[in-house]
C-alpha cells in the first residue's frame, strides 16, 4: 500500500471510529450523524428540522467532544441581540480604553437552537458570520476559528411567533436535514442508555474515545476534495441542478411546480457532499447513488415551489424525487 493510501486509510478509520462512537451515544439518528460528519468534511453548516427531544443538542455536543473542538449552545429568542452572538466592546476604566469581549460565535461548533425564533437582524448576524468566517465590530474585524460549523435547528410543529428564514439566507446552509422519531427498537435502546447514564451520573463522558485532532480533520477535507469523480458523473450532477432552473425540459408538470431553482452554490455543495459521503463509505470514487442521496438535503431548502404546487400538496422532496427519476444516469 502506498504512503498516500495508507494516510487515507488512517484518516478514514479515525472518522469511522468517530461515527461509530456518536451512533452509540445518539441511538436511532444515523442520518443526522452521517450528515454532521459530511458537514464537517465539506466545511459547511447544517439546518436541522425535527420535533423537540430528538437529540439534536446532544448530537453536536458529542461531536464536539470527538473532534477536539469547543461547543456552545445559543437559545434563539425574540429578545436576542446581534451582540449576544458576536460579542461587544466593553469599556475598561482602569485602562481608559475599550476591550472586545468575544461572543459565542468564536467557538468551533455552535448550536443555534430554534433559529427561527429570533428577529431578522440576529439571523443576519449569524448567517454573515457563517458566510464570511469573520465578525466586524465597530472598525475592527475578528477572524473566526478555522474549524467553525453551525448547526441550526427549526421546530416544524410550532410556527406561531417565529421569523422564517428568507430563501437567500437559507442558501448559506450546506444541508437542510429532516429527522424523524426513532424506530421502536431504537427507542428501547434509548431507554437503556438513559438508565445507564442516570446510574453513572453526569460524569460519564467521552473519556473512552480519543478525540480526533483538528489537523487530521483538515487533512481529511483535502482527501475528500481529491476523491475521483468521473467527468460523466460530474455532468450528471450539474444536470440535476440545472434541471431545477429549467424543469420544463423534463415535463410540463415539473415546470408548473417550481418558481425558482437552485444557485451555483447548490452545485458546489452537491459536489462536496457527494465526495464526502463516498469517502466516509471508504470508496475512492463517487457513485450516482451518492449524488442522488445527497440531492435531497442539498436542494430542499434552495427550491421555491409555485403556488400551484403548494395547492396540490407537492413538497420539495417530491419534486426532487421526480427530478432524479427523469434525469438520465450516465
Amino acid at each position: 500500500m502506498s504512503e498516500q493510501n495508507s494516510n487515507r486509510s488512517t484518516m478514514q478509520s479515525s472518522l469511522i471510529r468517530l461515527k461509530t462512537y456518536i451512533n452509540q451515544e445518539i441511538i436511532g439518528q444515523d442520518v443526522l450523524v452521517e450528515r454532521m460528519l459530511i458537514g464537517l468534511l465539506a466545511d459547511g453548516h447544517i439546518l436541522v428540522e425535527g420535533a423537540p427531544g430528538l437529540a439534536k443538542t446532544r448530537a453536536i455536543n458529542i461531536l464536539s467532544k470527538g473532534v477536539q473542538g469547543d461547543f456552545h449552545r445559543v437559545q434563539f429568542t425574540p429578545d436576542l441581540l446581534p451582540a449576544d452572538l458576536t460579542g461587544t466592546e466593553i469599556y475598561r476604566p482602569q485602562l481608559g480604553s475599550f476591550e472586545f469581549q468575544k461572543g459565542p460565535l468564536f467557538h468551533n461548533l455552535i448550536l443555534a437552537d430554534e433559529i427561527n425564533r429570533s428577529p431578522a437582524k440576529v439571523q443576519a448576524a449569524l448567517l454573515e458570520a457563517m458566510a464570511e468566517r469573520q465578525i466586524t465590530v465597530g472598525q475592527a474585524t475578528y477572524p473566526l476559528p478555522q474549524l467553525f460549523m453551525v448547526m441550526a435547528t427549526q421546530n416544524p410543529i410550532e410556527q406561531e411567533g417565529t421569523y422564517p428564514l428568507p430563501e437567500a439566507q437559507l442558501d448559506r446552509f450546506l444541508l437542510h436535514v429532516k429527522i424523524d422519531y426513532p424506530k421502536p427498537e431504537h427507542e428501547k435502546s434509548i431507554l437503556q442508555l438513559a438508565r445507564n447514564e442516570a446510574r453513572q451520573g453526569a460524569a460519564k463522558d467521552s473519556a473512552k474515545f480519543e478525540p480526533i485532532d483538528q489537523k487530521t480533520l483538515f487533512d481529511a477535507r483535502n482527501e475528500v476534495l481529491d476523491l475521483y469523480m468521473a467527468d460523466s458523473l460530474e455532468d450528471y450532477l450539474l444536470q440535476i441542478v440545472l434541471a431545477t432552473r429549467n424543469p420544463g425540459a423534463y415535463g410540463r408538470d415539473l415546470a408548473g411546480w417550481l418558481q425558482y431553482g437552485a444557485s451555483p452554490r447548490a452545485s458546489i455543495a452537491l459536489d462536496r457532499c457527494s465526495r464526502a459521503k463516498a469517502w466516509l463509505a471508504q470508496r475512492d470514487f463517487v457513485s450516482p447513488e451518492d449524488i442522488q442521496d445527497m440531492a435531497f438535503d442539498v436542494l430542499r431548502h434552495r427550491l421555491i415551489l409555485s403556488y400551484e404546487a403548494e395547492a396540490e400538496g407537492i413538497t420539495t422532496d417530491h419534486f426532487i424525487k421526480e427530478l432524479i427519476a427523469r434525469v438520465a444516469v450516465p
